[in-house]
């Protein structure tokens, strides 16, 4: 949701870096799931490349990104971070609302998190072949190390740290964790009134 991620870092991981969100937000189609899952591995128009369900996806991960960009509680989150992370912000907050929501799954889902996990990665891989080169490669990654690490403080700390080194460019993320503890409290509150309107949002489109 951050927009346009910088460097190694988007190489690595495309623009996403809140899996988490995307995937709790895309509805029970498993199709839909998948291409919001894969939604910044696919650039431009869709046109008829991919099957109905799956450009309904990836349109509803465009449209995810372009509603917490105008969300009033996604901008009091950038804002509350030093200034020295610059354009950086914006991919933090969609880290520690990844964080946000792992840490608090029970509140949001019935379904244990390590259920949910096993099962929405069993529905992308049995639709491997529609997926970016780039973006098999890395389930693993996502939901064995990413995703878990965010459930934690620290864990989000570390992950941004090797995050960090993957950016040739200097950069500030691997502060990032101690920015998270910082403002935590505030940040927490953003994101309990970002989710909901977010759940309404994608809960619209998906009903359109």
């Amino acid at each position: 949701m951050a927009g346009t991620a910088t460097g190694t870092l988007a190489a690595s991981y495309g623009n996403t870096l809140n899996y988490l969100f995307h995937l709790y937000l895309s509805g029970d189609d498993p199709d839909t799931l998948t291409g919001n899952f894969m939604g910044d591995f696919v650039k431009g128009p869709l046109g008829d490349a991919y099957p109905p369900p799956l450009r309904r996806g990836i349109e509803l991960h465009r449209r995810i990104d372009s509603f917490a960009q105008q969300q009033p509680q996604f901008t009091r989150s950038r804002l509350r971070l030093g200034a020295e992370f610059g354009l950086y912000r914006g991919i933090l907050v969609d880290v520690f609302y990844d964080h946000f929501l792992a840490a608090n799954w029970h509140l949001w889902s019935s379904e244990p998190l390590t259920d949910y996990l096993r099962r929405t990665r069993m529905t992308v891989e049995a639709r491997r072949d529609k997926l970016p080169e780039r973006l098999q490669e890395i389930i693993p990654i996502i939901f064995e190390n990413m995703i878990p690490s965010y459930l934690e403080v620290d864990g989000v700390g570390r992950a941004l740290a090797r995050m960090s080194k993957r950016v040739k460019r200097s950069n500030p993320l691997a502060g990032g964790g101690a920015e998270l503890s910082r403002h935590y409290q505030g940040l927490h509150e953003d994101f309990l009134e970002f989710l909901p309107a977010a759940r309404q949002f994608c809960a619209h489109f998906l009903a359109g």
